[in-house]
Formats: structure tokens, C-alpha cells, sequence
């Protein structure tokens, strides 16, 4: 169900706690509810968990990339650096692919905040996002800015 025309929004899901990740897997269930693709790359998690399990069953309109090494707690490695390196890359080789309708980046900001990856290199990724693409990463709410609600995305 590519959408041609519509444009794709970068989201921002950030914060303390739970629930970033909980809430891009419901846009990415909504997303395969309406035909389209997603990819999410999850930039910390090294393991196998019951959110893997579960979309296995939405292949191939949803894919799961464990890009990370685990959870860092004080400085980051070299494996945990070439880890994220390599997650990155990866987002960058489907955005430019357009091989997707949503790319999820999943602890994109944790990655950040522990050093895993640099902000030039991450906002140079964002920035060159497709047009039509959706890159979910909440600041605030497109509806906020009088954006309406698009079937897949919001609904």
C-alpha cells in the first residue's frame, strides 16, 4: 500500500521509563495493518524477546534488526561502537533503498546518551530520510501542529 504521495514525518520518542518502544511497535502494528512495511532496528538490545517472537508472525510487512550489544553501563567498547555503527549504516542502506513505508530506530536516543553513536552522523541519517518515508525515533505530537491523522500511521 505505498503511499507515493504522502509525506512521511520523522516522530521522536523520548523520555524517561518505559514505553518508547512499546509505542513503536503499535505504530508498526497499526503500519502492517494498513499493508505497509516496517523495519525496526534496535540500536541497544542484543537478545531474542518476546516483541521479536511476536512480529516474526507480521513477516514479511513487519522485520526486526537487533543492531546492538546489550545495554551499556559505563563506557562503551569497541564491539558496542562497531555495533551501533553497523545499525546505522543499515538504516541508512534502507532509507536509501526506500525499502520500507516506516523505519522504526528503536533506543536511537539511548544510544546517543551512552556514546554509542555520534549526533552529526545520527541527524545526517534523519536528514536524509525519503520524502514518503515515516522514521519513528515524543518531542510533541505532529497533531500538535495541526498535522491530521493518516490511516497506518495514526490510525
Amino acid at each position: 500500500m505505498r503511499q507515493q504521495t504522502r509525506r512521511g514525518l520523522v516522530q521522536v520518542y523520548t523520555g524517561d521509563g518505559k514505553g518508547k518502544t512499546t509505542a513503536s511497535l503499535g505504530l508498526a502494528l497499526r503500519a502492517a495493518g494498513h499493508g505497509m512495511s516496517t523495519v525496526i532496528i534496535q540500536f541497544i538490545k542484543s537478545m531474542e524477546c518476546g516483541e521479536h517472537r511476536a512480529l516474526a508472525r507480521l513477516s514479511p510487512l513487519v522485520q526486526v534488526l537487533v543492531g546492538g550489544n546489550g545495554f551499556v553501563v559505563d563506557r562503551p567498547g569497541a564491539a558496542d561502537l562497531g555495533c551501533a555503527a553497523s545499525a546505522l549504516a543499515a538504516a541508512r542502506t534502507i532509507m536509501a533503498g526506500e525499502a520500507c513505508d516506516l523505519l522504526v530506530l528503536d533506543e536511537v536516543n539511548c544510544a546517543l546518551s551512552c556514546g554509542l553513536l555520534e549526533l552529526d552522523k545520527v541527524l545526517e541519517t534523519i536528514t536524509a530520510k525519503p520524502p514518503r518515508m515515516e522514521e519513528m525515533r515524543a518531542l510533541k505530537h505532529p497533531f500538535e501542529a495541526g498535522q491530521p491523522a493518516r490511516p497506518g500511521i495514526e490510525y
